[in-house]
């Protein structure tokens, strides 16, 4: 996602339980670990236990647990983050509302913060060397929290240290960049203070959003490797991502005062925004302007990288049936500084969830035919590392054994409608969640039937639907859906696009991002937290207890259908110039899409009788590790950690295979023998063989062929 724009004109072991130890353990069921008496193989669904748990998940504790949570600045490493992991083990050790097991574990990981004694500093200096003007190196303190002695004052994490000066980057060449976040981009084209907060949710003037700039994600030094204390680890002059010249990020007001003065040719349209004047693309500052000719900006940044040892909090609901199938639901706990929104929103429904779940476990009156793993991940803001981490170092168990994966992390981002991204499988376990609970607010519609109002898809198979997002790499569901192959899923409630153009909810990463901005602004009443806790329950109890897997594969038919056709009509006539045919990929989805329907019908038939428990089990492996087949190591060496087939970034213009459409981009101008037409065979290859693979593991497990 773009976060900000460039100012262009300005600057050329000691863990107390690891997961692994945790999954292991109650992989293979021993002692007091055996499932319980009652359990049975055929255990399925409790309409009554989910109507039970979406009565007690209470939008006044989400609030109080959002209200603590967000008390005080707890950036990634930092004492109140541990605060809040020990908060968490409490919450799941509770004797009366906690989990079956809850611990850490901990990682030495690379982080970029901004030195102490040396504040980053932006400065206009004149001909003569004075300083005529200098950014804030703080956000204004309007209502006392922007004050906290624990607030890191905004830059931007794994930029280089430097002091570069100039005035233009087209003319010197760049040697820096400083960012800002325009009021076009966030607060509707609003910029006065009495428009933004604290008296409306935009962005006041001197609001500065904080970020990471690490081009990947996880650790920087342990690409591949969980970073454990024996791991390899790179030299940090020699690891690749980082950004390579100083950066700092500055206030929409102090961007102004350096965008307004410029002087030359006005800058693209596109660039313009909403700071009262016409952008201009520079060299040097306009002689009626403020500054006096000769004038030039400073930017000096003094970050600094650091080892620092950061925890995942794991917790545990052991499977009465299947304790070795997991079901993942996870958030990330740090935050850049108080962070209402963003984490500590899905904290809080995270931990209502945990609680309402927990109450029924520890009175005996239920638990899941699957394994329940909650998960709090550190550290996610440099770069989804605490999750990165876990997923390296449980890659073969993860592979062989995780269901799915569900993420909260901004749960509400605004109060209008249900917005959900996942892969093709989940759609229909969220379909079935949303049309059961009912909307926050007046209408008596369901949550499934407001969302359709706001954004919605003519689907060839099911008509007139909700639109399901695709996964990118925004949070902590990358490295399970890129690099491990788990269908994955990101729940929360959004705007109404109608009523606004802001990218994201306004005060995102910066020191206005408070319980009260919430509590006023995002969702008074918590009742969009209540829903998105109900949704996410619902979910998470169809697919750890239901006797089949809600995982449709056939949904993946309509999606392999849209691409086939794009690369059929946007890039079939180039590639028939090349001799290059699509007609083996044809036969690919053609293939998937039959072997799916087979499937579906074999399961609407088992569902009907009273199916043997390991024809059962064969089948939701089936399902399970459908996902897996798209995966392919080799086919973006470019990339890190991707490998799905389906999903990694795509660079092409043509909305179809990413391989495939990255590939042709690059070759369209190259000769007939040339190295990116073989790459484009390359990539063709790849999706035919996934695709084949895909189809052979949807049909009867015995069939080999």
């Amino acid at each position: 996602m773009q976060c900000v724009k460039v100012l262009g004109g300005v600057l050329g072991a000691a863990a107390l339980l690891g997961l692994g130890i945790i999954l292991g353990h109650f992989a293979i069921p021993k002692g007091t670990d055996l499932p319980a008496p009652s359990a049975s193989a055929s255990q399925d669904l409790d309409l009554e236990i989910l109507e039970a748990v979406m009565g007690q998940l209470d939008a006044d504790r989400i609030r109080e647990n959002l209200r603590e949570l967000s008390k005080e600045p707890h950036l990634a490493t930092s004492p109140r983050d541990e605060v809040l992991v020990q908060l968490l083990l409490r919450r799941w050790q509770d004797p009366e509302s906690g989990l079956d097991s809850a611990g850490t574990s901990e990682y030495e990981v690379l982080l970029s913060f901004p030195s102490q004694k040396q504040p980053n500093r932006v400065d206009v200096v004149g001909p003569a060397g004075g300083i005529l003007f200098s950014s804030q190196r703080s956000e204004e303190n309007l209502t006392g929290e922007q004050g906290d002695p624990n607030v890191v004052p905004p830059y931007a994490a794994y930029a280089p240290p430097g002091t570069p000066q100039a005035v233009n980057a087209a003319k010197y060449g760049v040697s820096g960049v400083l960012v800002y976040t325009d009021p076009a981009d966030i607060n509707d084209g609003k910029s006065l203070p009495n428009e933004t907060f604290p008296h409306s949710w935009g962005l006041p003037p001197s609001g500065v959003e904080r970020g990471s700039y690490f081009e990947y994600f996880g650790d920087p030094l342990t690409p591949y490797l969980p970073a454990n204390p024996s791991s390899f680890r790179l030299d940090s002059d020699n690891a690749s991502g980082f950004p390579p010249i100083p950066t700092q990020p500055i206030g929409f007001k102090d961007a102004e005062v350096l965008l307004c003065n410029l002087q030359g040719a006005s800058a693209p349209a596109a660039w313009q925004g909403a700071l009262g004047c016409d952008y201009k693309l520079g060299p040097g500052f306009r002689s009626d302007g403020i500054f006096p000719a000769g004038s030039q900006v400073n930017v000096s940044v003094y970050n600094r990288l650091e080892l620092r040892n950061s925890s995942n909090v794991l917790g545990i609901i052991r499977g009465a049936v299947e304790p070795d199938r997991y079901v993942l639901y996870g958030n990330h706990r740090d935050s850049w500084v108080h962070g209402a929104v963003d984490p500590s929103s899905g904290t809080a429904v995270l931990l209502e969830l945990s609680r309402v779940l927990g109450t029924l476990l520890k009175k005996g009156t239920w638990r899941p035919r699957r394994s329940i793993v909650f998960a709090s991940w550190g550290a996610e803001e440099f770069g989804l590392i605490g999750s990165t981490e876990f997923t390296e170092e449980s890659f073969s168990k993860l592979q062989e054994r995780a269901v799915a994966y569900i993420n909260v992390d901004i749960s509400v981002f605004a109060n209008a409608t249900l917005r959900a991204q996942g892969t093709p499988p989940v759609q229909s376990v969220i379909f079935s969640a949303a049309k059961q609970i009912r909307a926050p607010g007046p209408s008596s519609l369901s949550i499934y039937d407001n969302w359709i109002r706001y954004s919605n898809r003519s689907s060839p198979v099911y008509g007139l639907v909700p639109s399901l997002g695709t996964l990118g790499a925004g949070s902590d569901y990358a490295p399970f859906i890129h690099f491990l192959g788990i269908s994955s899923m990101d729940i929360a409630y959004t705007y109404d696009r109608g009523k606004t153009s802001a990218r994201i909810y306004p005060t995102y990463h910066t020191a206005f991002d408070t319980f009260d901005y919430v509590d006023k602004f995002v969702d008074p009443g918590f009742s969009s937290h209540q829903a998105v806790a109900r949704t996410v329950g619902s979910v998470l109890l169809r697919l750890s207890d239901s006797l089949f897997l809600p995982l449709n594969v056939s949904d993946y038919s309509e999606t392999l259908r849209s691409l086939l056709q794009a690369a059929q009509q946007d890039l079939g006539g180039l590639l028939e110039q090349h001799n290059i045919s699509l007609g083996p990929l044809v036969t690919a989805v053609e293939k998937f899409e039959e072997a799916a329907t087979v499937l579906g019908q074999h399961i609407s038939a088992l569902q009907k009788g009273t199916p043997d428990p390991l024809q059962v089990r064969m089948l939701n492996d089936q399902l399970m590790l459908l996902e897996r087949t798209f995966l392919n190591s080799r086919a973006f060496p470019e990339e890190r950690y991707y490998s799905h087939v389906l999903w990694a970034p795509r660079t092409g213009s043509v909305a179809t295979f990413p391989g495939l459409s990255n590939a042709c981009s690059k070759a369209m101008n190259t000769g007939p023998r040339s190295a990116a037409w073989a790459e484009v065979q390359r990539q063709l290859s790849i999706l035919v063989v996934a695709l084949e693979g895909a189809a052979a593991t949807l049909r009867p497990v015995a069939d080999l062929w």
